[in-house]
């Protein structure tokens, strides 16, 4: 059986949850990092020695970084419609990559963190409107890209949705300023009504606010 270790509150490991889902894989789920601790255990170590969640055992592979996980579950378990052609998969990637390299550190590195994880009088106020409009310039590009599009990869939910629509729900669940980017609205509206997106992403986090470490 499938085995996903990680805690649910993280965004990386919730991507993760969210595929499996989708893929209706048998899975057991195994709390670790945070509060739940674990990530220096020796057994952990020989998983990922980087100490980091989330990670996969399957049949014997152990498989780290959120990303790749994806990647590695799409190819084995989604067949055609999770892990399409060369072309196709072309259309998908970049977004992938895009969302990890240019909008989470905005948004989870920057506001997430910045804004909601950090004490207010320990803010830096100056950083998180830098990364408040960062994120907003970022989700208008999207906005543009959606206009002719129910998905970010064409008419079909894909790979390229799940790292940036991950943190939509604690985006749009934070009192922050949004912009008027009303197609990833709808976007987002039809990420939600996704049984698998709101068993997974559509979590409670305000344990997580104002609080730096664990």
């Amino acid at each position: 059986m499938l085995k996903v270790w990680g805690r649910r509150n993280s965004f990386n490991v919730q991507k993760v949850l969210w595929l499996v889902g989708e893929l209706g894989i048998e899975h057991e789920h195994v709390p670790a990092g945070g509060p739940f601790g674990r990530l220096d255990e020796p057994g952990f170590r020989a998983l990922n020695p980087v100490g980091k969640i989330p990670v996969i055992e399957d049949d014997g592979t152990a498989v780290w970084e959120s990303h790749a996980i994806l990647r590695y579950l799409a190819e084995r378990y989604g067949g055609e419609r999770f892990w399409p052609s060369l072309p196709v998969r072309a259309r998908i990637e970049p977004w992938m990559d895009w969302s990890q390299s240019t909008f989470q550190p905005d948004f989870g590195g920057g506001l997430f963190w910045g804004f909601f994880r950090t004490p207010e009088p320990e803010r830096d106020w100056p950083a998180i409107h830098r990364a408040e409009a960062a994120c907003a310039d970022h989700l208008q590009l999207v906005d543009k890209v959606l206009a002719d599009r129910p998905f970010l990869a064409g008419a079909e939910f894909s790979l390229a949705d799940i790292p940036l629509g991950s943190c939509l729900f604690r985006y749009f669940g934070m009192e922050i300023a949004h912009p008027y980017v009303p197609n990833v609205t709808a976007w987002y509206e039809r990420l939600c009504a996704r049984e698998a997106y709101r068993l997974n992403v559509m979590l409670p986090f305000d344990d997580l606010r104002g609080r730096l470490a664990f």
